[in-house]
């Protein structure tokens, strides 16, 4: 059964941002405060750069950490399968 697609008001860095997707309002709520706390992470740690830098620092380090999970996963599966053999 496909799930509809909702629109999600979150605010982040103090601008109100519409995201639509078909995730619960639950995970839109924590993702929404991941990415506000560690973009004020960021600021704060590097108060010279402007919102854009920022995010995509914080775009760069999501998606590295997500390269990452994806490779543990792979030889997770791939140990899985040897096992299963």
């Amino acid at each position: 059964m496909s799930e509809e697609k909702r629109r999600y008001k979150i605010k982040i860095a103090g601008k109100v941002y519409t995201i639509i997707g078909k995730a619960q309002p639950e995970h839109m709520e924590a993702v929404a405060k991941i990415v506000d706390q560690q973009l004020s992470e960021v600021k704060e740690l590097m108060p010279s750069l402007s919102s854009e830098q920022a995010a995509i620092l914080l775009a760069i380090n999501a998606v590295s950490d997500q390269l990452y999970k994806q490779k543990e996963l792979t030889k997770l599966l791939e140990k899985e399968n040897k096992d299963d053999q």
